[in-house]
């Protein structure tokens, strides 16, 4: 493939755990496990092909209105997988980035998350975020807020300035696994120009092949931002 094709951002909803569980006869949480999994080897190969950021969807405001022993199988894998990751993620020259509120999440995770997001290496090549208790409308709902604190007019760049991504390339390609066909809340603002790529594979069956099969993809799309060519 080109290296000119491959994609600046990839953001990733990894959808399916759930359903990938059930059709083994198991709990969601072996699912989320698998899931977790599957994230991690993306995370490493997305680096490998050039990706410089991925954004994955790893919990959303509205999944906090799930059962509370589902939620603590969650935080549990946070707990369990967290900083051993993150410090490998660091040795091979990469970043990490919290987006959303985590203010809600239980202390102990909530400290990991931030250690991990103030430890990462500046200047990476590679940046990993995760994007935790997010929902683009409660971002936007944020930004604005925030703006009419500080008596400001807001224009499309001071707007992004407030957001959690300031800084940060918008999503060339957001793919989404598990079948369904929408953004569910997931960098709205952000993806107004994003390609999208859905796939029915459940995400802890999404590997590197499928992440080579989106990346195919994107790149036999001809971007024109609503413009003729």
């Amino acid at each position: 493939m080109d290296v000119n094709k491959i994609p600046l951002h990839v953001g990733l909803i990894m959808d399916g755990n759930g359903r990938w569980a059930k059709k083994r006869l198991m709990p969601r949480s072996y699912g989320h496990s698998a899931g977790m999994g599957a994230m991690i080897k993306i995370a490493e190969y997305a680096k490998a092909r050039g990706v410089k950021y991925l954004t994955v969807y790893t919990l959303s405001t509205e999944n906090l209105m799930r059962p509370k022993e589902e939620l603590d199988g969650l935080y549990s894998l946070f707990r369990k997988y967290f900083t051993k990751n993150v410090q490998k993620l660091y040795s091979q020259g990469a970043g990490l980035k919290i987006i959303g509120d985590i203010s809600v999440l239980p202390d102990d995770v909530r400290t990991l998350l931030e250690n991990g997001e103030k430890n990462s290496p500046e200047n990476c090549g590679f940046t990993l975020i995760f994007a935790i208790n997010y929902g683009s409308r409660s971002e936007l709902l944020r930004a604005v807020n925030l703006a009419v604190e500080r008596g400001e007019k807001l224009d499309e760049k001071g707007l992004s300035a407030l957001l959690y991504t300031d800084g940060m390339p918008d999503p060339d390609l957001i793919i989404r696994t598990g079948g369904e066909m929408r953004l569910s809340n997931f960098l709205c603002f952000q993806a107004a120009y994003s390609e999208l790529y859905f796939t029915d594979v459940l995400f802890p069956d999404f590997d590197e092949k499928e992440f080579d099969k989106a990346l195919e993809d994107y790149a036999k799309r001809e971007r024109r931002y609503g413009k003729i060519k």
